[in-house]
């Protein structure tokens, strides 16, 4: 006999004009704004690195959490792409839901503590919308990133300028868009169809790993993702150099940098003893040194995304 399973038909759910938003447009930097000084200097470096990279049309990966958006990013990472300096980027199943959130109502981001005592939190008609844009996609023949960016950028959303997704469908930027089933709140709607998902989603992570080939000689950088960004990256990795062998080619060559808050000291070019608690922090064991160890060079920067991303957009412009 099967387990008994939810019965989703039971649901409520709500019109987005409910909520009540934590993040607005305010919150979304413009490109003038005034940025907060950061004495690091590895910026400059990575930026030179990822020019560099670009010069000899090598990949530029951004893998992001979607607290980069949340921070304010979107029109900084939207430059880069129109600039063609950014080649890719890959997001968390959260972070479409941000920017689909934004291009629609100009607002997204609810309180967890508030919502979920009465069993509200995540259910929100409008957000539900992305599980039809995922059955569309699996008829489409595309990958969910770039099916919620044609719909963003095709369904005249009030906001879609400040939309990466839309951004990537316009400028023909492969924005990729990582799954894991159970960890969205559009998993909880009645309409969510676990086989398009799935289906939609591998297909990004396949754009993805055809990106990963590219790498030799280019940069990834990692902002904030500690779980989704290295386990896709490294299963690309290893599909990448697995072909790029049989073939006499190399993608050994390349900078990492990953971005985020945890102080790992001065010393992270090795990883930390299983008796670290530091251990189990993928983006160091599996960015900072394990794929970089025959040949390529890794960096750390510790920070707030609302000063580090800002601050190496501003290197790379000027």
């Amino acid at each position: 006999m099967p387990f008994p399973m939810f019965d989703r038909s039971r649901l409520q759910i709500e019109p987005l004009s409910a909520r009540q938003h934590d993040l607005s447009l305010s919150d979304i930097l413009p490109l003038e704004a005034d940025i907060p000084a950061m004495e690091e200097p590895k910026l400059a470096e990575i930026a030179q690195r990822i020019r560099q990279a670009r010069a000899r049309g090598a990949a530029v990966m951004l893998i992001m959490g979607a607290h980069l958006l949340r921070r304010g990013n979107s029109r900084y990472i939207i430059d880069l792409m129109e600039r063609g300096i950014l080649t890719h980027i890959a997001m968390n199943g959260a972070g479409p839901i941000h920017d689909f959130e934004f291009a629609l109502i100009g607002a997204t981001t609810e309180s967890v503590a508030r919502y979920i005592r009465t069993g509200q939190f995540g259910m929100w008609r409008e957000t539900g919308h992305l599980n039809e844009i995922a059955r569309q996609a699996v008829s489409d023949g595309i990958g969910l990133g770039e099916a919620i960016g044609l719909a963003i950028e095709e369904g005249g959303f009030p906001y879609r300028d400040i939309s990466i997704l839309a951004a990537g469908y316009r400028l023909q930027v492969p924005v990729t868009v990582h799954v894991g089933i159970g960890q969205d709140i559009i998993h909880q709607h009645p309409n969510c169809d676990g086989a398009a998902l799935g289906e939609t989603s591998y297909r990004d992570f396949l754009i993805f790993a055809q990106s990963v080939t590219n790498l030799e000689g280019g940069v990834l950088l990692n902002f904030g993702s500690a779980v989704m960004g290295p386990e896709v990256y490294l299963k690309a990795l290893s599909m990448a150099r697995n072909v790029a062998r049989q073939e006499g080619k190399q993608i050994a060559h390349f900078t990492t940098a990953v971005f985020d808050l945890p102080d790992l000291g001065d010393d992270f070019e090795a990883e930390p003893p299983k008796t670290d608690p530091r251990y189990y922090y993928r983006p160091w064991k599996t960015i900072l040194v394990r794929t970089v160890a025959d040949g390529g060079e890794s960096f750390y920067v510790q920070g707030d995304h609302r000063q580090t991303f800002p601050n190496l957009w501003k290197y790379l412009r000027d």
